[in-house]
């Protein structure tokens, strides 16, 4: 929200799956303190992932409030392919980038998420579990693309480091 102000502001919306068969999307967000209340709610449980839901719950949203970007953050995916790029289509063709971060080194995980990526024109970056800053500075990007567009996140990858300057390099040169 702070990195956004300057152009606007950002309104977010907090998905999240866990357990069996759980999904919830709260309302959208419009500051900090009601964002961090409503992720530090968040209890994990054990799973499969639904990465599916995600994707279908954004294709819904955006078809009444045009949704500037979609952020998945995650490690591994148990999910069928084709049927997760085919939801990325949809969003593709609706103009959704999603940019996805991951945390570890799951194979199957980083080819999924990087179609998901290619087919949406979002990015791909993976990011090491103990670096919340890495992981702070990609979220922030998002934001200001999100906010601003590409001449914005373009600016402000300049001063970052090279997560940033990875992400910037996929958005910028589709």
């Amino acid at each position: 929200f702070e990195k956004t102000a300057s152009l606007g502001g950002l309104t977010i919306q907090l998905c999240y799956y866990r357990g069996f068969m759980e999904f919830s999307a709260s309302g959208w967000l419009t500051n900090t303190a009601d964002l961090h209340r409503r992720m530090t709610a968040v209890k994990c449980l054990g799973g499969h992932t639904q990465i599916g839901k995600v994707l279908r719950h954004a294709i819904e949203e955006t078809r009444q409030n045009k949704v500037n970007a979609l952020v998945f953050v995650g490690d591994c995916m148990e999910e069928e392919v084709d049927q997760l790029c085919q939801l990325a289509g949809e969003l593709g063709i609706q103009n959704v980038p999603v940019f996805l971060f991951q945390e570890g080194h799951d194979a199957v995980a980083e080819r999924t998420f990087k179609q998901i990526a290619r087919l949406t024109n979002g990015a791909y970056c993976p990011f090491d579990a103990g670096s919340a800053q890495q992981l702070r500075d990609l979220l922030s990007a998002v934001a200001v693309y999100a906010a601003g567009g590409r001449r914005a996140l373009e600016n402000f990858s300049k001063s970052r480091g090279e997560g940033v300057k990875l992400l910037t390099r996929q958005i910028v040169n589709d």
